[in-house]
C-alpha cells in the first residue's frame, strides 16, 4: 500500500473535499452571507434566509449550463443518449467508460461525480442551517421551525437523490466542525426513513406564499410523496399527494396565461412553458422553482444552454444535403433570409432523444405536446442555404426530406451523414429560451438559450406520483383519472380501459409530461427499488428481488425494452458502441473519495472495481 501523508489528510474532511472543492485557508475567511460562513453570518433570521437561499442555489446549477447534469441523468434512461459523435469520451459505451476511476466530472464524459460532489454539498450547508438552529433569536416557533423545516427539505432532497444514484451511501446528519475521514455506508431505507420523519415536521411548519423560488409546504408534499414511494408505503404517498393536490393553493394551469397568453397562434402548453411565466404569481402549477438571473448573486452556470445542448446539430456543415444533387442544404447564420438557428437555436445534438421518446409514446394527434409549433420534426425544417437558389433552386425554401426505403435509391445519393446527430424530433416548447436582447446577451452568440427559471417540482407530476401509488395497491381506476387529468390538459385523448393501465403507463406519460425536469435515472432506479422490495412482478410478468439488485431489476429491463440505441448495437460515427447493464442502476462511487477515507469505509456498488472489499451497511445513522 503507497504511504499516505496523513497530515494532508488530517487537514481536510470527506466532506470538504466532495464538497468545497478547495482546502486553501482563504476558504474559510469571511466575505458575505453567500460565502456561508456560519460562525459569523448564522446568528439572525435573515442571515439563516440567506444560507437557504444558497441552498436554492445548489439545486439550480443541475439544469443550466453546457452539458448541464441533467443529461447524465437522462442518458442512463429510456428517454435519451448521449448523441455526440465526434469524440469517444462521451458517456455511450457506458460499460467501457463508467467505471470508478473514470473521468467522472467533465462535459466531454460526465457528470456523475459532479452529483457526488454537489448533493453531499447541500447536506453540509443543511446540516449547518439544521445544528445552529437555536442560535438565533425568534420571533416565534413558527419562524423558528418553517426555517428548520425548510432547512430539513434540502437534506431530504439530497439525500432522495444521492440514494437513488448511487444507493447505500455515507450519512453526515449533523455539522461537522473538526476533519473527517471515519465515514461508513448506511442502508438507503434507513436515510429515507429519517428523511420521511424530517419531511413530515417540515410539512407541518414550512408555509406557502413565500417568494418565488422558496420552498414551499407543496414541495415538502411532494417530496415526501416521493420519499414514501421509495419506502412503499403507498397509502402514505397517496395521503401527501392529497395534500398538495386537495389542500393547497395549487392547481394545473387549463387556461391562456401569462406574457403570450394573448396569442392565438399558441396554446397553455407553450405558456407553461415560457421563461417569464413560471414563477408570475398567477401560475399555480409551480410546487418548487429555481430562479435564474443574469445579475443574480452566484450565477455562475452560464444560463440555460438547452437550445445548444438537446436540439438536433442539422447546421454542420454538409450534414443536411438537398435531394438529387446532394447540395448543401443548411447554413448556420441568424441573419439569413431564413435564420434556422435564430428561430429554434444552434444545437449540437448532445441529449439525444431516443425513438421511444421522440416517436412511439406520441400516438394521439390531437396532444398538444405534440402539435406543430409546440413539437418540431426534422422535416418541419426548410433548406435554407441561400447558395441553393443557384445551385438547386426547386429545393430553396423547401422541407427537409427524409430518407425512407422507397425513395433512397432514386432520390437520395446521401441524406444525413450523422443521423444519431442531427435528425431527430424535440420539445421546441420546452427548449426554446429566447433572449429579450440579443444584441448584448452574452448567452445568445450563436443562439443557444439564456437565463431562466426552472420547473424542479410541478403539479402535474403530483398527480402522476398519486397515480403511481395507486398501481401499486392496485387501484387502477384511480389511477387512470390521475393520468387523465393531465392529459386532458393536453388535450390528449382520455384513457379509458383501466386494466391495461401499469407502471409503463405511468413512465410513459412521465416521458410526455416531465422533459428535462424530472431526472429520469433517479426516477427509474427509484422503481427498480420498489419493484425488488415488494416482489410485485412488473408489467411483463418478471418479478425482482434486492439480493441481486445490480444482476437484474427493473431499471435495466425497462432501459433495454425502449431505448433502441442499447438494444440494437448502434454505434457512433467516433466508433463507440452504446451499451448498458443491469449494475448500471446504481452509479460508481468515485474511487478517490473512497481512499481519501483512510479510517472509515465506503462501500463501492456491486459491479464496479472495488466491490469485494465491502462490508455491511449500518443499519442506523452514526
Amino acid at each position: 500500500m503507497k504511504t499516505i501523508n496523513k497530515k494532508i489528510i488530517a487537514a481536510i474532511t470527506l466532506a470538504t473535499v466532495l464538497i468545497s472543492g478547495s482546502c486553501k485557508k482563504d476558504f474559510l475567511k469571511p466575505k458575505d452571507l453567500s460565502d456561508f460562513t456560519p460562525d459569523l453570518t448564522l446568528t439572525s433570521v435573515p442571515a439563516m434566509q440567506a444560507a437557504l437561499n444558497y441552498l436554492n442555489k445548489n439545486l439550480r446549477a443541475e439544469f443550466f449550463g453546457d452539458s448541464a447534469p441533467m443529461l447524465t441523468e437522462s442518458i442512463f434512461s429510456d428517454v435519451a443518449v448521449e448523441g455526440t459523435t465526434d469524440k469517444t469520451t462521451p458517456a455511450q459505451d457506458l460499460n467501457v467508460r463508467i467505471t470508478p476511476t473514470a473521468n467522472l466530472n467533465s462535459d466531454d464524459y460526465n457528470k456523475i461525480g459532479w452529483y457526488w460532489k454537489q448533493w453531499y454539498q447541500g447536506v453540509r450547508y443543511a446540516n449547518t442551517i439544521i445544528s445552529r438552529i437555536d442560535n438565533v433569536k425568534y420571533t416565534s416557533d413558527a419562524q423558528r421551525n418553517d426555517i428548520l423545516g425548510r432547512a430539513y427539505f434540502h437534506r431530504a432532497y439530497c439525500y432522495y437523490r444521492l440514494v437513488h444514484e448511487f444507493g447505500d451511501v455515507p450519512c453526515p446528519f449533523k455539522e461537522e466542525s473538526a476533519p473527517n475521514v471515519a465515514y461508513v455506508t448506511v442502508k438507503r431505507e434507513v436515510i429515507l426513513t429519517q428523511m420521511k420523519t424530517d419531511l413530515e415536521f417540515a410539512q407541518k411548519w414550512v408555509t406557502d406564499g413565500g417568494n418565488k423560488g422558496d420552498v414551499t409546504k407543496g414541495a415538502v408534499s411532494h417530496l415526501l410523496t416521493k420519499v414514501d414511494l421509495s419506502l412503499g408505503k403507498f397509502d402514505d404517498a397517496i395521503t401527501a399527494a392529497n395534500s398538495v393536490i386537495n389542500g393547497g393553493p395549487y392547481r394545473l394551469m387549463t387556461a391562456r396565461f401569462g406574457s403570450t397568453g394573448a396569442d392565438v397562434t399558441k396554446n397553455v402548453i407553450w405558456d407553461l412553458h415560457r421563461p417569464d411565466n413560471k414563477a408570475i404569481a398567477s401560475n399555480t402549477e409551480a410546487l418548487y422553482l429555481v430562479i435564474d438571473r443574469d445579475n443574480l448573486e452566484g450565477n455562475t452556470a452560464n444560463g440555460s444552454q438547452l437550445m445548444r445542448n438537446t436540439t438536433p446539430f442539422y447546421s454542420q456543415a454538409n450534414t443536411i444535403l438537398t435531394p438529387g444533387k446532394n447540395k448543401a442544404g443548411i447554413i448556420d447564420a441568424v441573419t439569413a433570409d431564413i435564420p434556422l438557428t435564430l428561430y429554434y437555436g444552434r444545437g449540437i445534438g448532445r441529449y439525444r432523444g431516443t425513438p421511444y421518446s421522440t416517436k412511439y409514446i406520441w400516438t394521439d394527434n390531437t396532444d398538444l405536446r405534440h402539435a406543430p409549433g409546440n413539437w418540431m420534426n426534422m422535416t418541419d425544417l426548410v433548406y435554407n442555404n441561400p447558395a441553393l437558389k443557384t445551385s438547386d433552386p426547386d429545393w430553396y425554401g423547401k422541407h427537409l426530406e427524409q430518407w425512407t426505403a422507397a425513395n433512397v435509391a432514386t432520390r437520395f445519393l446521401n441524406g444525413p451523414r450523422d443521423t444519431i446527430r442531427c435528425w431527430f424530433g424535440w420539445p421546441h416548447y420546452k427548449v426554446f429560451i429566447s433572449s429579450t436582447n440579443i444584441a448584448t446577451d452574452k448567452f445568445w452568440s450563436p443562439p443557444r438559450g439564456t437565463d431562466t427559471d426552472w420547473y424542479v417540482f410541478r403539479l402535474a407530476e403530483t398527480y402522476l406520483l398519486r397515480a403511481e401509488a395507486y398501481i401499486w395497491k392496485g387501484d387502477l381506476n384511480s389511477a387512470m383519472a390521475d393520468i387523465n387529468v393531465v392529459r386532458a390538459r393536453a388535450q390528449a385523448a382520455p384513457l379509458t380501459d383501466a386494466s391495461k393501465i401499469n407502471i409503463g403507463t405511468v413512465l410513459d406519460e412521465r416521458a410526455r409530461e416531465l422533459y428535462w425536469e424530472e431526472p429520469r435515472k433517479t426516477e427509474l432506479t427509484r422503481i427498480a427499488y420498489i419493484f425488488a422490495l415488494t416482489g410485485k412482478p412488473s408489467y411483463t410478468g418478471k418479478s425482482y428481488n434486492v439480493t441481486n439488485f445490480s444482476e437484474s431489476n427493473f431499471f435495466f429491463d425497462r432501459i433495454i425494452e425502449k431505448n433502441d440505441f442499447y438494444n440494437k448495437g448502434v454505434v457512433t460515427n467516433s466508433g463507440n458502441t452504446f451499451t448498458i447493464s443491469p449494475y448500471h442502476v446504481l452509479w460508481p462511487i468515485p474511487n478517490s473519495d473512497i481512499q481519501l477515507n483512510i479510517n472509515g469505509h465506503i462501500n463501492q456498488n456491486k459491479g464496479y472495481a472495488g466491490s469485494a472489499s465491502n462490508v455491511p451497511a449500518l443499519d442506523k445513522i452514526p
